[in-house]
């Protein structure tokens, strides 16, 4: 597998390598880098910055197309810094610093070590400091704002608790419409999730939604899901079925690749089990072609030929090495398209409705097994699931709030485009 540091450098690599093919015209463009390009309540937001958000996405390899990400997110920006200042909330120096390292240890690296690197692809330390900045205020403001309305009661963390047994507690049903996020159909899927997640008010008008515009295999069928236990659904879609009646919709949820809609049919509580957080171990074969007739009658003969994921050894010796992998991760870790597959599957069973790389290559996923053991922390102690889930359930109630919030500063604004 390829090391975090690996992957920056080859990120910063094309990067560079962007923006030396660029260069020419960048000159030329120069003088305009520092004009405005959007106000927002008389706060200007210039070219300048707008590029180095968008350099600053691609290295993190942020979801969505970047040039609209670094819009919409320097806007939000914008938004969030006329609340924090009217509330007289600046960041001090060191609670900076501080986020800046939290940030920076998520690549294995510290502060200094990130800053170099992110440099290297032109982006200024500036445009890492305002960023972890604005995140900062934005947080104590919604904290201070909404703290006291998104606790959680021992009555709900004991229901939550039951019904995410593995073994028992509940089994949902749903239906699903997964629209991906490759760039040239980024912006107007994510558009698109976000207008049907508004508009959709009943089973037939979600599976006529879904047969039209859902790239999962299940759009045939309506999106229709078997039923699941709920202990085996990814953790962001979990939580968010959680709070919805039967026939409502989810908001959009980010699948790292891809954007869902998840519409509640039924759920069953079922005799109540020990929670258990499970670790999922699967396996990756990546067939160069894309989802076509060809490579999929490649991953069928696979299917026919290996049965287990020790199995795929023997294929993988004759692959580059990037071609296969096997993983184990805790299933809040595993990337959200993966584990909404992984969800559907008996251990042994495979998948063929992911891609990667814009469609280059169709995955090949089998899931190893699913591991039932209590979360250990860092050092090998049992995580205290009473408070590890206070906190999920907190924070979701808490960032639904903030989200409702800078819904509402949206509105109220005055957003001028150049």
């Amino acid at each position: 597998m390829m090391s975090i540091h690996a992957r920056l450098t080859r990120i910063f690599a094309l990067t560079l390598a962007a923006l030396t093919f660029m260069a020419p015209a960048a000159h030329a463009q120069q003088q305009g880098l520092f004009q405005t390009a959007i106000t927002v309540n008389d706060m200007v937001i210039t070219n300048y910055e707008l590029q180095q958000r968008e350099l600053f996405l691609n290295i993190l390899r942020a979801p969505g197309n970047p040039t609209i990400e670094a819009r919409k997110g320097l806007i939000d920006d914008r938004l969030r810094l006329t609340a924090t200042e009217r509330a007289g909330i600046t960041p001090a120096e060191a609670q900076v610093l501080e986020g800046m390292e939290e940030f920076a240890a998520r690549a294995n690296l510290s502060a200094d070590e990130f800053i170099k690197a992110i440099g290297q692809a032109g982006v200024a330390p500036e445009t890492f400091r305002d960023f972890v900045a604005a995140g900062l205020a934005w947080r104590e403001l919604v904290q201070g704002r909404f703290g006291a309305r998104s606790q959680v009661t021992e009555p709900e963390i004991d229901r939550a608790l039951a019904l995410q047994g593995t073994t028992g507690g509940a089994r949902v049903l749903l239906a699903e419409i997964v629209l991906p996020l490759a760039p040239p159909v980024a912006e107007r899927n994510q558009a698109l999730a976000q207008r049907l997640s508004e508009t959709i008010s009943s089973e037939s008008a979600f599976s006529a939604a879904a047969r039209r515009y859902s790239a999962s295999p299940t759009r045939g069928r309506g999106g229709r899901l078997e039923w699941l236990p709920l202990g085996n659904v990814p953790p962001q879609i979990r939580a968010a079925v959680l709070t919805l009646a039967p026939g409502e919709v989810s908001p959009p949820l980010s699948l790292g690749n891809a954007v869902g809609l998840f519409q509640l049919r039924g759920l069953e509580e079922t005799e109540a089990a020990s929670p258990e957080t499970q670790a999922l171990e699967y396996a990756t074969v990546l067939f160069p072609g894309g989802r076509t007739p060809e490579t999929l009658a490649k991953a069928e003969e696979f299917e026919t030929r290996y049965d287990t994921c020790d199995d795929l050894y023997t294929p993988a010796k004759d692959l580059p090495a990037e071609y296969f992998e096997r993983t184990v991760l805790p299933t809040a870790d595993v990337p959200g398209d993966i584990a909404l597959e992984l969800a559907k599957l008996d251990s042994n069973e495979v998948s063929t409705a992911l891609t990667r790389q814009n469609g280059e290559f169709l995955v090949y996923l089998m899931l190893c097994g699913r591991t039932l053991d209590l979360p250990l922390d860092e050092n090998g102690e049992e995580i205290d699931l009473r408070s590890q889930l206070r906190e999920q359930l907190y924070n979701q109630r808490i960032t639904s709030f903030a989200d409702s919030y800078l819904e509402e500063l949206r509105a109220d604004a005055i957003i001028v485009e150049q």
